[in-house]
């Protein structure tokens, strides 16, 4: 007998949740990178956009890196 190759509906319905998130995460990366002043930022903001889209390592590294703390 050979099995369906397809995925299972609950597993492709974590991977597309998962994917949101990840897209989610980024974008509120993005947003507070465009929002923040250039002193609270680490470092040059153009250099992080490419950081940013690295899948969640990126925007992890942008809030526990980039952002300056008071």
């Amino acid at each position: 007998m050979t099995r369906d190759k397809r995925a299972s509906v609950p597993a492709r319905i974590g991977l597309t949740l998962l994917g949101v998130v990840q897209i989610a995460f980024a974008l509120a990366a993005f947003s507070d990178l465009w929002a923040r002043p250039d002193k609270q930022v680490r470092g040059a903001k153009p250099a992080w956009i490419p950081v940013i889209l690295v899948n969640w390592i990126g925007p992890a590294a942008y809030f526990l890196i980039g952002v300056k703390k008071r």
